[in-house]
């Protein structure tokens, strides 16, 4: 494990505090969780970008994004995006 220091600004730790307590958590655990959900939300954005410009398969970004295929094509019909199928994405199925 690797451990990071870092300064954060009055406002966002008090912030901070405030969620932990209302989870009925510390503020350490709260900020992993937090920094975890950060890198699933931008690993899910890269995938979908990645997918709508033809530069992955399906297969490939529902992997990025660390999704199921069916909780992918979700998240995509979820934000307007158009679900294009060339033949060796059908065939992978």
């Amino acid at each position: 494990m690797v451990k990071i220091v870092i300064e954060i600004d009055d406002n966002l730790m008090k912030e901070i505090r405030e969620i932990a307590k209302a989870e009925s958590t510390d503020e350490k655990t709260l900020v992993l969780k937090l920094i975890r959900e950060g890198v699933n939300r931008w690993k899910l954005k890269q995938a979908l970008e990645l997918y709508k410009l033809g530069k992955v398969s399906i297969w490939r970004a529902a992997g990025i994004a660390r999704l199921s295929l069916w909780e992918f094509i979700e998240e995509l019909k979820r934000r307007g995006g158009e679900l294009n199928l060339d033949p060796s994405d059908i065939e992978e199925f």
